[in-house]
């Protein structure tokens, strides 16, 4: 047996046990060995030499009259054994077990707690009571998902979830206990039975708390807050295209670095913000989405936003929505109109606990006909300290609108909450670039399908986060071995002079990136919202095609800045969203169509995007001149004072260095 299919097959094995096993004593020292040897360079000083085909994981000695020649600058290159694009559940799940083998850089945009992880109020399901069961879990998920689902995803998820759970518990994690101390579970949306495990309704920011404080403290762990990843560093090794590192922006510093990593998780969280109306913070621009499209990674499934049914309605409609859990209704809140029907029972049997789609639409139809800007959830009826008791965030902050959810109901519309789509990956977290894993809301691992099961999200970054740890170790061990070429390329290749340098925006263009950010929230929302037409959609891509290009021109051009990369980002994520949504000719889960309003066995499969968008249309018609809001003299092409590309398409396919298999499950 080979050492990456050891690797592979240890899978379900704790990280200690592998250690136990050899595996460590295998890797060569920068990866076995965390802890640097007396007078080894700091491991975030990589040096190397252009003309010297060194590795560029084994630091060259420097003598200190070399040293004190080294111009006092910061280093353009930075060096991990294991980069994490991203710190949610998903992303510092990963990052706390793969520092077991190595040094491990999370990079991430804001604060290390900004993220939709925070923002998740119901809670993270787990089948942990003696009357559910896992064989009901998975009808549960399969049935949201309108039957779209990886049923292999889908069973490994609910079957290892209940351990990745219980972990949390044992990290310090402080969930909601019943009187006899055991784990309070409530029950949600499109459950069967009670298996929602939380912390009052504020689920995520207690699983956020606990991982990041476990994390910090982690001697292995370097967080970066603040800086934004630009691209991913991908280059070809026999015929098939691997992942590098990334090309980072550090937002206070305002310089670029490159951060070379043998293994690369993204785990950067959803696009909600290419809507005008969503519950995710601001940080959720499809970056990872984005840049994965941009590195030739697959793309799946982009169609199906998920609208949350309840998010609260502000008249003032000022930043992200605040989002009324669906606890609330599993709890036995009612939805009422304005008129004051429960109108529920008109759409479906479930009543307010049919799955998400079914209840939002629901509700935008009920504001289509009647012309009303919300509906009414209502749980007033329930006593007065149980609901506090329950929902402690949501009542302090509808009584800052003066709202007493305990007395009279809540105004609520439905908002973007989710993305289903997005990064393609196997049961391992793999894409099909080798060493660039993804799992959380970036990814499209099938667990979902066309519509996500409540609280099933957080569970989903948990046991991904888990089981792309041997697979990236082992793809590190392998790296070391036989791209050694390729790393010290990408390495010495790392210059960040012209426009791939830092650049604020002037006045004048980020007037304009604001306007065209705001002008594409809009389309997408009439557009591409919870109901669609092939004519509107048609309409929205031809305008994201205009904007792509002239956001890309001036990105080619101008320099390096966050509204200018979320910008370029949010419109590749608006145009694979329309593609995905193009391509299917049927209503199913999140994606409904006046068009195709019924379901379609022959289309009961994943949309896929595997090209770029040049090779998918004509961009001609939608070329236009150089925008006029680039600063004079910056016309054309880009500089000639870009680095040679790294990307090279392969000769052929390939085949993955981690390939899952019906063996994993």
């Amino acid at each position: 047996m080979t050492q990456l299919q050891a690797a592979v097959r240890a899978q379900q094995r704790p990280a200690q046990a592998l250690l136990n096993v050899g595996m460590c004593a295998r890797l060569p020292r920068p990866l076995a060995c965390p802890r640097p040897c007396a007078g080894a360079l700091p491991r975030n000083a990589v040096r190397v030499r252009a003309d010297v085909n060194s590795d560029a994981f084994r630091p060259r000695v420097v003598t200190s009259a070399h040293r004190s020649a080294q111009p006092a600058l910061a280093p353009v290159v930075k060096q991990h054994d294991f980069l994490v694009i991203g710190s949610g559940i998903a992303g510092l799940t990963y990052a706390l077990k793969v520092a077991a083998y190595g040094s491990v850089a999370i990079i991430t945009k804001d604060l290390a707690s900004e993220g939709c992880t925070r923002y998740a109020q119901g809670g993270v399901c787990a089948v942990l009571d003696k009357s559910d069961s896992v064989a009901d879990h998975v009808r549960d998920t399969v049935v949201a998902g309108a039957f779209l689902n990886d049923q292999q995803a889908v069973e490994v998820v609910c079957r290892e979830g209940p351990a990745r759970v219980l972990e949390l518990v044992q990290l310090g994690a402080e969930f909601t206990r019943n009187r006899d101390g055991t784990l309070h579970l409530t029950k949600e949306g499109g459950h069967s039975n009670r298996r929602i495990v939380h912390a009052a309704d504020m689920t995520g920011a207690e699983i956020e708390r606990a991982l990041l404080a476990r994390a910090r403290g982690h001697p292995n762990i370097t967080f970066y807050e603040h800086h934004l990843v630009v691209d991913l560093v991908v280059d070809e090794y026999a015929g098939a295209l691997h992942c590098f590192g990334a090309d980072v922006l550090d937002q206070h510093a305002s310089t670029m670095t490159r951060f070379l990593g043998l293994s690369t998780m993204l785990a950067s969280g959803g696009a909600g913000q290419v809507y005008p109306n969503t519950t995710n913070p601001h940080v959720a621009t499809g970056d990872g989405i984005a840049m994965a499209h941009r590195a030739h990674a697959n793309i799946s499934n982009m169609e199906f936003v998920q609208f949350h049914p309840t998010g609260l309605y502000d008249p003032s409609g000022v930043g992200s929505t605040f989002l009324i859990t669906e606890a609330v209704r599993g709890e036995g809140g009612m939805l009422f109109n304005q008129a004051g029907d429960r109108f529920m029972e008109s759409y479906d049997e479930r009543l307010e606990l049919a799955p998400r789609d079914v209840v939002a639409r629901a509700i935008h139809d009920q504001l289509m006909r009647r012309g009303d800007k919300h509906v009414w959830l209502d749980i007033s009826h329930k006593p007065r300290d149980e609901v506090l008791h329950h929902f402690p965030n949501i009542s302090a902050k509808c009584m800052e609108l003066g709202i007493d959810m305990t007395r009279e109901p809540i105004p609520v519309v439905p908002v973007q909450h989710y993305t289903c789509g997005g990064v393609t990956t196997g049961l391992l977290g793999e894409t099909n670039v080798q060493g660039l894993f993804a799992c959380g809301e970036v990814s499209c691992s099938g667990l979902h399908g066309a519509n996500r099961l409540a609280s099933n999200s957080l569970l989903e970054g948990l046991v991904f986060g888990e089981r792309a740890v041997s697979p990236s170790v082992a793809h590190a061990e392998y790296a070391l071995k036989n791209c050694s070429r390729q790393l010290h390329y990408a390495a010495a290749s790392a210059d960040f002079r012209g426009p791939r340098n830092a650049r604020d925006l002037n006045p004048g263009l980020a007037e304009w990136v604001a306007t065209r950010r705001q002008e594409l929230r809009d389309v997408m929302w009439r557009c591409c919202g919870i109901v669609r037409k092939t004519k509107d959609l048609l309409a929205a891509r031809d305008y994201v095609l205009a904007l792509y290009i002239e956001t890309k021109t001036i990105y080619k051009n101008y320099g390096v800045n966050t509204p200018l990369v979320e910008l370029f980002n949010l419109a590749t994520v608006a145009e694979l969203t329309i593609s995905c949504a193009l391509q299917r000719k049927e209503s199913r889960g999140l994606h409904y169509s006046l068009d195709y309003p019924h379901l379609d066995d022959a289309q009961c499969r994943p949309s896929m995007i595997s090209t770029s968008l040049k090779s998918r249309y004509d961009l001609s018609p939608f070329q236009r001149n150089t925008p006029s809001v680039l600063p004079a003299g910056m016309v054309g092409p880009a500089s000639a004072a870009q680095p040679r590309r790294l990307v090279r398409k392969p000769s052929r396919e390939r085949e993955l260095a981690v390939r899952s298999t019906s063996q994993d499950i």
